[in-house]
Parts: C-alpha cells; sequence; structure tokens
C-alpha cells in the first residue's frame, strides 16, 4: 500500500471524524505536529488525510484571526463519517482497544 494512503492512527482518525459530526471545527494552528485542535485535544496525524480525501472543507471565521483556520466536515466527509462511526462502533472492544494501542 503506497504511504500516502496510509492513515497513521486510524483511532484518532475515528475520534476526529466523530467530533466533527458532532458539529465541533478542527482548528489548524500551524504546520508542525499537533498544529491542530479540536474540543481542547491536539490532533497529531489526522490532519493531513482527512483534507487529502476531500473530507474537511476550510470555513470562514473572523478576518482578524489570521493565524487560524477552521474546518468542517464536507458532503462526502459527512457521509463517510457516518459509515466510519457506525463501523468502528460495531468492532469488539478489544480490536477497538488493539486500534487504539496500535494506531
Amino acid at each position: 500500500m503506497p504511504a500516502d494512503l496510509i492513515i497513521p492512527d486510524r483511532a484518532e482518525f475515528v475520534d476526529v471524524l466523530r467530533l466533527m459530526r458532532r458539529g465541533l471545527t478542527l482548528v489548524h494552528g500551524s504546520d508542525g505536529t499537533g498544529g491542530c485542535l479540536i474540543d481542547g485535544s491536539v490532533v497529531y496525524h489526522s490532519f493531513e488525510p482527512l483534507s487529502r480525501y476531500g473530507l474537511i472543507d476550510q470555513i470562514p471565521v473572523n478576518p482578524r484571526d489570521t493565524t487560524a483556520r477552521h474546518y468542517r466536515l464536507t458532503p462526502r466527509g459527512r457521509d463517510f463519517a457516518d459509515r466510519a462511526c457506525a463501523h468502528w462502533k460495531r468492532q469488539p472492544l478489544l480490536r477497538r482497544l488493539a486500534v487504539r494501542l496500535a494506531g
């Protein structure tokens, strides 16, 4: 599998999708690791795959705030999030735990 198609941390990816389904926005403050936040939590690996797959879209915010960009789910992203979260819930607890530990 090509490296550009890999989701580095699947549990974080699903967590971000779940929070964005609830209407929270992903805030991208810098290009470094840990440059994204959602609901006060640092997002380490999920911004790049979300963006690359067209699941998020930048939204306009306060024009005076030029330091951070805010993102919400696209319609495609919402559909994907619905399916991904439903699939995640169907997984046995031990499998979800293993994914959280291994990424």
